[in-house]
């Protein structure tokens, strides 16, 4: 989840932090939630990212078969997992480079804009019931999400920011505590955090985005490359939805945060990226999703924007992108000018 204008952070924590980060992956809430149902994940979607991350996590052969690990009871499913054994020969992950942050989509939205958490005011019982509500929406998404990664034999691990310490003031992070986020990376697990409600030193509670999230992981702890992973291609010059939308394949940050379209050449220069965002969304949307990757772009770290699911998400998820990227891939590249 996302709250609007978020500016530079104020908050640090000291990292001790012994192993690289390779990627930080934001799973986009629309794609791995159906936006429009309340409280409904899209089960095809979130096997699929989960799918590709662990074959961005393997070194090696592609074939090898992983074992699960949500050894809890499924609706469906009669017998709780419980051959240890098979473990023994089991290879290792890459895992511990990879850091993965979801949206909300249709889980806490609704619950926030109903009571108006992003505001502020626990004084106010409806605000305060919101609070507790949207909060109980997003950790249940992100307990599903750690159990599909889990299921793919990826070892991940849940973590809600207002549980690990981080609080806002006037909206803009204040405490961010990363040091949990880096122990969890050094002794092999891969971390999944989410947006949330969370305390505000000043209006009392607010709505910490996940994007907001992504660049103050991105500052701390200095990945090779984020990916969004989103429910279309990548940025457009206006909704996508509209005829003759255009796709943006590269996007250059300059040094004092500015940003413009490299590629394709647009036919009106000075011509305005066209943001919608929904009405329940309490987030910012893709406004905050291109300001935030154009900030993380400022520390020299290349963001791809892509659809979730796809041969192109896979490609981004595995590195290949590093460099020049290929013609026929399909999504959105912001990078630091050079």
């Amino acid at each position: 989840m996302e709250e609007k204008n978020q500016t530079e952070h104020q908050g640090t924590s000291n990292v001790h932090q012994i192993k690289p980060i390779r990627c930080i992956v934001k799973l986009g809430g629309a794609a791995i939630t159906c936006k429009n149902e309340i409280e409904k994940i899209n089960e095809e979607n979130l096997k699929t990212v989960s799918l590709q991350l662990r074959q961005a996590m393997v070194s090696g052969s592609s074939s090898v078969k992983f074992l699960g690990m949500d050894w809890s009871k499924r609706p469906g499913i009669s017998d709780i997992y419980s051959s240890v054994d098979d473990f023994r020969e089991q290879p290792s992950l890459d895992s511990s480079s990879f850091i993965v942050v979801h949206g909300a989509g249709s889980f806490g939205h609704f619950q926030a804009s109903k009571s108006g958490v992003h505001k502020g005011g626990l004084n106010q019982q409806l605000v305060k019931a919101g609070f507790v509500a949207t909060r109980i929406s997003v950790t249940s998404l992100n307990l599903e999400i750690v159990r599909a990664l889990a299921r793919e034999g990826i070892p991940s691990i849940g973590m809600s920011p207002f549980s690990c310490g981080w609080s806002t003031c006037e909206r803009n992070i204040a405490s961010a505590d990363v040091s949990m986020v880096a122990k969890a990376l050094d002794s092999g697990f891969v971390p999944v955090l989410h947006g949330d409600a969370v305390l505000d030193d000043s209006l009392g509670c607010t709505i910490l985005s996940g994007d907001v999230i992504i660049r103050q992981l991105a500052a701390e702890l200095k990945p090779e490359y984020i990916v969004f992973l989103t429910d279309v291609l990548g940025v457009y010059d206006r909704p996508p939805t509209e005829p003759n939308a255009m796709l943006l394949r590269e996007i250059a940050v300059n040094e004092d945060g500015h940003w413009s379209v490299v590629k394709p050449a647009l036919a009106e220069r000075n011509r305005k990226v066209e943001i919608t965002v929904a009405a329940h969304d309490t987030t910012g949307g893709m406004e905050t999703k291109i300001s935030e990757a154009a900030m993380i772009a400022k520390l020299g770290i290349d963001v791809y924007i892509v659809k979730a699911a796809t041969t192109h998400s896979l490609r981004a998820l595995s590195g290949e992108l590093k460099g020049n990227i290929p013609d026929d891939w399909l999504g959105t590249v912001i990078r630091l000018r050079r």
